[in-house]
């Protein structure tokens, strides 16, 4: 029996991999290209803003032009090149790139403005003085007194959470209007803290006609003044400030206890466990793994605590109250000494994220070792 087909002639089954073949090396060829343009175009400017060559771009946007076309070669390229793979990776990419954007490229120029003397109010524009600004850091004593106020606040964070566990206990437990309480307890939390720093700080808390210091007065207290003497100072925004992110700890708390097996905490009442012994020995240990999440969350938003000290002290008095990222942000408005104030900024970064790295390994060691957290987890 002879057939139709010549002896030469591909195979039906060849054709789809011959088709799969061109569309790799088509991706590959994408990729490539929208990647030699972004490098080229980068190199280009970079070397034009160092004064390295005369000619180049006015600004900077041919560059991002060149970043979109290398983000979109690179997702196009990765559904030829991978097929089901790279169209399911085309939901992450986008995402990839644009934090890349945000925050991977501006953090690395924040690096180069560190090293360089740039001060808005002078006509000599940014400068090169490499390592000047880290030893003006390392000699400059208000930075260092912020730095140790921001220990004071970070301490502060362990009282917050007694109080929030202690509000989220009474929250979970059956009391009357517990929907009523829980959507008081809120409340604070739906405020912007520079509302709180006027309403509370520059109201409430007013030395003369404040509600606050006509209750001083009565109590004993001549001549109340809560943001004048340091320790009164920092106490007094630490109320502040914790009166408005205590509700996000209870929050997360809260949805913990909920989670726990009302199973474990049944038996233990049937096996006559006392409730401060079913508490320190089965719901607080339960519970380290949402606690330990819960105070470093916390502990991030008050590294950043800012906008109650400018509103209401301006880091007073002497510095009292004084946070790094109020001291930065003065060291940009009233100094305009973009150079050392990115310098600070910097630095205060590494310094988060070896201080957050180390907090999460203690946490997940503590969380194990209390039999919460699995040894599977510290991987």
């Amino acid at each position: 029996m002879t057939s139709s087909t010549p002896a030469n002639a591909p195979l039906a089954f060849d054709r789809p991999v011959a088709n799969a073949t061109s569309q790799k090396m088509a991706g590959k060829l994408m990729i490539a290209a929208g990647s030699i343009i972004f490098v080229a175009t980068l190199a280009f400017q970079i070397l034009y803003a160092s004064g390295v060559i005369e000619s180049g771009f006015d600004t900077w946007l041919p560059v991002l032009y060149a970043y979109a076309l290398w983000a979109a070669s690179i997702i196009f390229g990765q559904v030829l090149v991978r097929g089901e793979r790279g169209s399911r990776a085309t939901f992450v990419l986008p995402a990839v790139f644009f934090t890349v954007a945000l925050v991977v490229f501006p953090t690395i120029f924040g690096f180069y403005i560190a090293f360089t003397s740039w001060n808005l109010s002078s006509d000599a524009g940014r400068v090169f003085n490499g390592w000047d600004n880290l030893r003006a850091l390392w000699n400059d004593p208000f930075f260092w007194n912020a730095l140790g106020n921001m220990l004071y606040y970070g301490l502060m964070v362990l009282v917050e959470y007694a109080v929030a566990f202690g509000l989220a206990m009474i929250l979970n437990s059956e009391i009357r209007a517990r929907r009523f309480f829980r959507i008081v307890f809120l409340l604070p939390f739906m405020l912007s803290p520079v509302a709180v720093s006027w309403m509370v700080g520059k109201s409430i808390m007013e030395n003369r006609f404040g509600p606050m210091a006509r209750l001083a007065r009565l109590l004993g207290w001549e001549r109340p003044a809560f943001f004048s003497d340091p320790w009164i100072a920092r106490l007094s925004i630490e109320v502040m400030d914790a009166w408005v992110f205590i509700p996000l700890m209870i929050i997360l708390l809260l949805a913990g206890l909920q989670a726990l097996p009302k199973e474990v905490l049944e038996a233990s009442k049937v096996d006559g466990a006392t409730p401060w012994q079913a508490f320190w020995r089965i719901i607080f240990p339960l519970m380290l793994p949402v606690s330990i999440t819960t105070i470093i969350i916390r502990i991030i938003f008050k590294l950043k605590l800012a906008d109650i000290v400018i509103n209401v002290t301006a880091g007073g008095p002497g510095g009292a109250t004084d946070t790094v990222s109020s001291f930065i942000y003065r060291e940009y408005r009233d100094r305009s000494n973009v150079g050392y104030g990115t310098a600070l900024a910097e630095f205060y970064l590494i310094a988060i994220i070896i201080f957050i790295t180390v907090l999460l390994i203690a946490g997940r060691r503590l969380a194990r070792r209390y039999g919460a957290l699995p040894a599977v987890a510290e991987s």
